[in-house]
């Protein structure tokens, strides 16, 4: 038995291994790190990104530092392709840096863990070059290390400590304060600290209280698209003229799905305050730890209800244009063309359902394959979303697809109701499709129940069978019979 077997566990083992060697690789493929062009004005962002396909985002380590260069915003993008049923998505997130000077630069070999995954970059050489005489300005950021440094005398006595007014606070900003059902809500939770203030504050036990306070954000009534911030850096703003550094610890854009309000509730964050030495010296604490709680206000988005319309609770909602590509305007009767519809702007893209043609009898319209690229950056989810049709032209003649095909949506900027047809037209040669022409007929009742009737088999020969098998319960009866009335005579 061991000889026989041994050779199939020899063919399964390296099938195995085989397997393993190409499958892996292919799983590889599926995150990746896309580097920015060079060269580049110094008035531009250089970009690192990771990209991943088909999964989520659940961790990465922190993008590289690159020397010459600080650290600025960082955004997301999602693109969905749908072809013949099969769905593809994008994810990627970009890391902008900022030159500080002009020269050449070096971005040097360098690992980064997406989703538990190890994925490595060659680096890059950077050449910064002066920006266009046209152009706008670079911008100078001020240098966050730089700390002023003091040297006291030595004190002997006991240091006393003393509790500093800090300049900080928490706050939920949103850019509206009423919205239409359907309208998106700029959503973003802020920490305002002030630079003179740094080492009075640091952050305690962050990444639990981050968890709790996203958690009270959540809105079980509204669609979220959440902002990527994995890594929390913070930016230099002027709050009342003086210079504050501002952390943003959440950001979404929320889509109400019912007239129920949008309420935040008051929010806690607990941090470490320090009390600083009235006389320190260099061989004594000059601080002492505490703790503080900053709070941020309760925030309520009022959500009115769309005007009145036929379509009212189906209808998309957002500030959308229509781009258009038609594969060819003049083709033969019984020849396929292709239309992309693309809807273009600012909304909620996964809201946007293919418009349903009215199919006429001249053109016959396929399922659409869909392609949806979205963008979260500033505030604002843009993007567009494609929906390709292949269409079947059954008769000849002109015909203008704005009659078969249109998107009905709301503008909540206009507060009313809007519709994107197509304004191109296709012109059909040839002889008429007399296929089409019959079925566009009526063929009366009959074929008009042919939907509504079960479409299952029947045999041919089920009367036959039924015959055999009542014949043998008639059989198996007489038989019975026959024994109790013998068993009666002889008894």
């Amino acid at each position: 038995m061991h000889q026989i077997r041994s050779p199939f566990m020899r063919f399964f083992t390296l099938l195995f291994i085989l397997v393993q060697v190409l499958v892996l690789p292919a799983q590889g493929q599926q995150i990746s790190i896309e580097l920015g062009k060079s060269p580049l004005p110094i008035n531009q962002y250089y970009t690192v990104s990771i990209r991943l396909q088909n999964q989520p985002l659940k961790d990465y380590t922190p993008f590289p530092e690159i020397e010459g260069f600080k650290k600025s915003s960082r955004y997301s993008t999602t693109k969905t392709i749908t072809t013949a049923g099969e769905t593809t998505t994008i994810l990627t997130i970009t890391q902008n840096y900022a030159a500080l000077d002009e020269g050449d630069f070096t971005l040097r070999p360098f690992t980064m863990k997406v989703n538990g995954q190890t994925v490595q970059s060659p680096g890059a050489s950077i050449k910064i070059v002066p920006a266009p005489a046209n152009g706008p300005q670079s911008i100078n950021l001020p240098d966050l290390n730089a700390l002023n440094e003091t040297t006291d005398p030595v004190v002997e006595q006991e240091p006393e400590f003393i509790s500093k007014e800090d300049n900080a606070f928490l706050t939920i900003y949103t850019n509206k304060k009423e919205v239409f059902v359907g309208e998106g809500v700029n959503v973003v939770l802020y920490f305002y600290l002030a630079e003179k203030d740094q080492q009075l504050l640091d952050f305690h036990d962050f990444a639990n209280q981050l968890t709790g306070i996203v958690r009270q954000l959540k809105q079980p009534n509204s669609w979220e698209e959440a902002f990527d911030f994995t890594e929390i850096t913070p930016e230099n703003v002027l709050v009342k003229g003086e210079p504050y550094l501002r952390f943003k610890f959440y950001e979404a854009v929320l889509y109400p799905l019912n007239l129920e309000p949008v309420r935040f509730p008051a929010l806690e964050l607990r941090m470490i305050k320090y009390k600083v030495a009235k006389n320190p010296n260099l061989l004594e604490e000059d601080r002492q730890e505490g703790f503080k709680t900053f709070y941020s206000r309760e925030k309520v988005v009022g959500v009115k209800q769309l005007p009145p319309h036929p379509l009212r609770d189906v209808v998309p909602v957002g500030v959308y244009s229509i781009q258009q590509k038609l594969s060819a305007r003049k083709v033969p009767v019984g020849k396929s063309f292709n239309y992309q519809f693309t809807v273009t702007g600012e909304g909620n893209f996964d809201a946007l359902m293919p418009p349903v043609p009215a199919n006429p009898i001249e053109l016959d319209f396929y399922p659409p394959d869909v392609r949806q690229d979205i963008t979260r950056r500033n505030g604002q989810v843009v993007g567009a979303k494609t929906f390709a049709y292949n269409i079947m032209p059954r008769e000849p003649g002109t015909f203008k697809l704005a009659d078969a095909l249109g998107l009905i949506y709301f503008n909540p900027e206009t507060a009313a109701y809007d519709t994107l047809r197509p304004t191109v037209q296709v012109q059909v040669t040839g002889l008429q499709d007399t296929d089409a022409l019959v079925l566009s007929r009526d063929l009366g009742d009959f074929y008009n129940i042919i939907e509504n009737e079960d479409t299952k088999l029947q045999s041919l020969n089920q009367a036959n069978e039924i015959r055999r098998y009542a014949n043998i319960v008639l059989v198996v009866l007489l038989a019975v019979g026959t024994f109790v009335f013998l068993k009666k005579n002889k008894v």
